[in-house]
């Protein structure tokens, strides 16, 4: 589906809904938006994180003795729902900010809607519904995304009112440069990579870094969803890494992708170390994934009482670790219930509340994963990226 098409049937969930979802919210309650593949192994942990700092804080006595609720948005991680996702949350003026989307395809592919940068040539060919829809649109206000999870680069420069609170990619490629290089000591890597922000992001920062280190790319392909689906799938981009010696994999990309590589190479004869990004924490769940070498924003080992604190209280709610969009959420909700008592509860006091945290304002401590402060693009500053490594189903910090 083209973009124009995308947003025409977004711009079309905002006309059918956009008068009946005001209608519906109790004016005591603070609403905050929740956007992300929520029945996928990479959502799943955002929107229990979420639902726990919400119940915390309700039990407390909400904000200002208001309660908060979540509306909750499932994008599948799909960058076209995505769109109809941020139009929904929009649309209703309840809703005061948006912590998503968790794919960086899907946040930045729904950026325009949050920020209202709708351009004319979107209903280009008289589209009346797409004409209709952004007037609809541009009579509310536009929305905070700030994405727990979301590392492309392109984000940066999104809008005014897209944040993020993990790193960019600019520092997951250089750390797993380091990790395979200096750690491992391996010196002719394959990179595999999904065609798109993500996966290019973290390949050109992996790749550029590896080879000032003095080491070599033996090979750096690119993958989308129906070579994966394919019966060869990957195995002759495998197939030509390992005849051209490579020592040690890296995947840029998602984890159906990942599992099928991993499963490959392995069969292939593969021996040597496997690494990934982010976007393949939720291997960690899986058979396949020990000893993967995982780079991430926050790992549940975090070495910090508060971190472990909030960890313990997931799992004896959930009994299972919260991953690095999880330990996020959990934050950015609090964050949010501070900008909300302290800023203001409205979308412009919110927004500006937030671009103000770290420079005219202290920085937010979060209690899972420390301090949480924007620059001027909305980007987090001062977030490190470790890497961490499967084993016996849990995702731990590499020695």
């Amino acid at each position: 589906m083209s973009k124009e098409r995308q947003f025409a049937a977004a711009l079309a969930i905002v006309l059918a809904s956009a008068g009946t979802m005001a209608c519906g919210a109790k004016g005591d309650e603070y609403v905050i938006g929740v956007a992300g593949p929520i029945e996928k192994p990479n959502g799943r942990s955002l929107k229990m994180a979420a639902e726990m700092a919400v119940k915390e804080i309700n039990d407390a006595g909400g904000v200002d003795g208001h309660p908060l609720r979540l509306q909750i948005e499932d994008d599948g991680g799909d960058a076209a729902k995505a769109i109809e996702a941020a139009a929904r949350l929009r649309a209703n003026p309840a809703v005061l900010a948006v912590i998503g989307h968790v794919n960086s395809g899907a946040t930045l592919n729904a950026a325009p809607v949050y920020n209202g940068d709708f351009d004319e040539t979107d209903a280009a060919g008289g589209d009346s519904t797409a004409q209709a829809g952004r007037a609809e649109l541009k009579g509310t206000h536009p929305l905070v995304e700030i994405s727990p999870a979301s590392s492309g680069i392109d984000i940066t420069h999104a809008g005014d009112w897209t944040f993020r609170s993990v790193p960019t990619d600019l520092d997951h490629g250089p750390v797993l440069a380091r990790q395979v290089g200096q750690t491992l000591g391996r010196q002719r890597a394959a990179i595999l990579y999904t065609n798109d922000d993500y996966g290019r992001g973290v390949m050109t920062s992996f790749g550029d870094a590896f080879r000032r280190s003095g080491r070599q790319v033996v090979e750096s392909d690119p993958y989308v969803p129906a070579m994966i689906a394919g019966s060869d799938g990957l195995s002759p981009y495998l197939a030509r890494a390992i005849r051209n010696g490579a020592d040690a994999i890296v995947i840029a990309g998602q984890v159906d992708g990942a599992t099928r590589i991993i499963g490959q190479a392995r069969a292939m004869g593969f021996t040597g170390p496997i690494l990934g990004g982010d976007g393949l924490t939720s291997l960690k769940d899986s058979a396949g994934g020990d000893g993967l070498y995982i780079s991430s924003a926050w790992l549940p080992d975090r070495a910090d009482p508060a971190a472990q604190e909030f960890v313990r209280k997931y799992f004896d709610t959930y009994h299972e670790y919260p991953d690095h969009r999880g330990a996020n959420g959990y934050d950015l909700v609090y964050l949010l219930a501070a900008a909300i008592k302290d800023g203001g509860a409205s979308r412009q006091q919110i927004r500006d509340y937030l671009a103000g945290v770290g420079t005219r304002r202290p920085a937010f401590i979060g209690r899972a994963t420390g301090k949480i402060a924007f620059d001027a693009n909305g980007d987090a500053l001062g977030r490190e990226v470790t890497v961490g490594v499967v084993r016996q189903r849990k995702l731990v910090t590499a020695r």
